[in-house]
C-alpha cells in the first residue's frame, strides 16, 4: 500500500530442543566458505518506473545450515547514490509487518531523505523471505480465518480453538516445508547475504516497526557487518510475540483515557459529554448497544466488537473522536455532530486499510511470530484463563490480545530466540503515542541494546516516525546520524506537536513510503 498512513492494527521453527547455532556453524554465516552469493544480475524494475530503479534476484539457502540445498528467490532492488564521490555504502531498508513488502522503499526514500543523507548511499529495498516477490508463500486462508482479534466469550471460545488449529493446520499443509525457515533470523541471513552480494563490508540500515526488531537480531548475528543502524518505532525484543500483542491492550487503557479528556474538552464539538468519566460511559454504553443491535453507518453494520477492535483510534485522539461520535449518532437515529463526518468508517476502524487480497502477508506474519520463538503456551487453557483476565484488566482490548492464536498448535522452532548480549551503538527513534509498538515497547528495545541511543518524540502520535512524519522533531537527529555517524551523546526527548486528523498524509510532491497496512501488524 503506497501510502502514508496510520498504521492500525497493521499485524516456525523446530528448537526448543535444539541449541542455538553457533558461529562455527556456517549456517550463521551465509558469507562463509560454503555460501557465497553470486554479484545480481541488475536490470530495469520496469517501464513505467524511473531508468534508476534497478531490481535484481538472489537465490538464497532455504535452510543456511544446508547451503547446497533448496533455494529461495530473494527479490532485492536499489536506487543508486546520486554522488559516486560521497557515497559511504548502502543502506537497507525493511517496512514492517511481518508481512510487509519492502521493494519500493528505495523510490520512496530517495524522494523524502534529505540531500546529505542520500547522497551518501545506495538504497536497497527487498522483499523478505517468503513475501511478495521473494518466493511467496500462502496458508490458502480465507478472509475470515485472516482475521486474528477475536472477542473471548465462554460461550465461543471453542470455535476460537477450532480456528487457531485450523490455521495452523492448513497453513502446515500448505506450507509446510517452507514454514520453519520463514523466520527473523533467517531474514537477517538474507540481509547479510545481501551485503555479501554487493561486495560491501558492512551494511546501514533503517527499519520500521517488526524490522525494528529484524534490524536488533541482525546486529546480534553479525556485529562487525553492522554500520549505521536506525530502528523506528522498536519492538521490545523481550515480548517477542505473544506479549507484543498483550501490549497493545495494557497500552490501550493510558491512550484511551487521554481520548476521554481531549473529547471531554471539546464537547460542543462532539457531543459525547463534557468530563472525562461522560464520555468513557457514552463510549461503553455505545459499546454494549452494538454488541445487542449492530450500529449501521454508511451502509455497514458495527458491532461492539468492531469498535472495540478500533483501539489504535484512540492513541490519535483527533480521530477517534469523529468515528465515535458519528457512531453514537447514528445509534441514537440522530444526524452526525459537527465535525463527525466518517466517509468510510470501515475504513477508519481499521486504519484506512483495505482487507488483503490474498493471505501471503498473514501466512508470513504467523511464520514469523509463531516460528521465532518457543514460549507461546500450549494449552488452550491458558489463553482461556487469560483472556478472561485480560478482559476485566483491560477492557478495551486485553480479552483480544491474550485470545488464542494459531501459535498454540504451530511446529516447535528450529532454533532459539536471539539473545540481545552484544554492545549495539544504534538509533532508536519513537513516538510517545505509538499504538502498534507503544512507548515501553520502544524503552524495551533501547533497554536491551547496550550503546543505543533513544530518540523520543513527546506527543508525538501515530506509528513509525522518521520520513514518515517530515515535521517530527525527531528528523533532525536521526539525519544527523545517519549522515555523520555519531550518535548523540545522550538520549534525545524533543516535543512535536500532535498530528491534526488526518495523519500522514502523502507528502506534496513526494511518493509515499509503502508501509504495510494490513490491520493489527507491527
Amino acid at each position: 500500500m503506497k501510502r502514508l498512513a496510520p498504521l492500525l492494527a497493521t499485524a516456525g521453527l523446530l528448537a526448543g530442543t535444539l541449541p542455538l547455532l553457533t558461529a562455527a556453524q556456517a549456517a550463521a554465516d551465509p558469507s562463509g566458505p560454503e555460501y557465497g552469493p553470486p554479484k545480481p544480475a541488475w536490470h530495469r524494475c520496469s517501464a513505467e518506473q524511473p531508468a534508476s530503479y534497478e531490481c535484481a534476484t538472489l537465490k538464497v539457502p532455504l535452510d543456511y545450515r544446508q547451503p547446497r540445498g533448496r533455494t529461495l528467490d530473494l527479490a532485492i532492488s536499489r536506487v543508486k547514490s546520486p554522488d559516486p564521490a560521497k557515497r559511504r555504502g548502502v543502506l537497507l531498508m525493511n517496512p514492517g509487518g511481518p508481512g510487509g513488502p519492502g521493494l519500493d522503499l528505495p523510490l520512496a526514500a530517495d524522494a523524502a531523505l534529505p540531500k546529505e543523507v542520500r547522497e551518501q548511499y545506495d538504497l536497497i529495498g527487498f522483499d523478505p523471505r517468503g513475501v511478495g516477490a521473494s518466493s511467496p508463500i500462502s496458508c490458502g486462508l480465507t478472509d475470515a480465518e485472516q482475521e486474528f482479534q477475536r472477542a473471548y466469550r465462554p460461550e465461543t471460545f471453542p470455535s476460537d480453538v477450532a480456528w487457531a488449529r485450523t490455521v495452523a493446520d492448513k497453513c502446515r499443509e500448505k506450507a509446510g516445508a517452507v514454514l520453519p525457515y520463514v523466520t527473523t533470523r533467517n531474514t537477517a541471513r538474507d540481509m547479510d547475504a545481501i551485503r555479501a552480494a554487493l561486495g560491501e563490508r558492512r551494511i546501514s540500515y533503517l527499519g520500521y516497526s517488526y524490522g525494528t526488531y529484524l534490524g536488533a537480531v541482525y546486529t546480534q548475528m553479525f556485529p562487525a557487518r553492522t554500520d549505521r543502524f536506525v530502528l523506528d518505532s522498536a519492538v521490545d525484543p523481550q515480548r517477542i510475540w505473544r506479549g507484543m500483542l498483550q501490549v497493545w491492550a495494557t497500552e490501550a487503557e493510558p491512550a484511551f483515557a487521554r481520548w476521554t479528556r481531549w473529547t471531554a474538552e471539546r464537547d460542543a464539538e462532539f457531543r459525547l459529554g463534557a468530563t472525562p468519566e461522560a464520555v468513557s460511559a457514552a463510549f461503553w454504553g455505545l459499546v454494549a448497544r452494538a454488541d445487542r443491535d449492530p450500529v449501521e453507518l454508511n451502509g455497514q453494520k458495527i458491532t461492539g466488537d468492531d469498535i472495540r477492535r478500533a483501539r489504535p483510534l484512540f492513541f490519535t485522539p483527533s480521530q477517534a473522536a469523529p468515528v465515535i461520535s458519528a457512531l453514537k449518532a447514528a445509534a441514537d437515529g440522530g444526524p452526525a455532530p459537527r465535525g463527525a463526518s466518517v466517509p468510510d468508517l470501515r475504513a477508519a476502524l481499521r486504519g484506512g486499510a483495505a482487507e488483503p487480497a490474498s493471505d501471503n502477508s498473514t501466512a508470513v506474519f504467523w511464520s514469523v511470530v509463531c516460528g521465532d520463538t518457543d514460549a507461546w503456551p500450549r494449552d488452550p487453557e491458558q489463553y482461556r484463563r487469560d483472556a478472561a483476565r485480560d478482559k476485566a484488566r483491560y477492557p478495551l482490548y486485553g480479552d483480544m490480545a491474550s485470545n488464542i492464536k494459531p501459535c498454540a498448535f504451530w511446529q516447535r522452532p528450529v532454533e532459539a530466540a536471539t539473545p540481545m548480549r552484544t554492545r549495539a551503538d544504534v538509533l532508536t527513534v519513537q513516538n510517545e503515542w505509538d499504538s502498534q509498538t507503544p512507548l515501553v515497547s520502544g524503552e524495551g528495545m533501547h533497554r536491551v541494546l547496550r550503546g543505543s541511543r533513544m530518540v523520543t518524540a513527546l506527543g508525538g502520535e501515530g506509528h513509525t516516525v522518521y520520513l514518515a512524519e517530515p515535521n517530527s522533531c525527531v528528523a533532525a537527529p536521526v539525519s544527523s546520524y545517519l549522515a555523520t555517524g555519531r550518535l548523540p551523546a545522550r538520549d534525545v526527548t524533543c516535543t512535536t506537536a500532535p498530528a491534526q486528523a488526518p495523519t500522514r498524509e502523502a507528502l506534496p510532491g513526494r511518493a509515499p513510503l509503502p508501509f504495510p497496512a494490513g490491520p493489527q501488524r507491527f
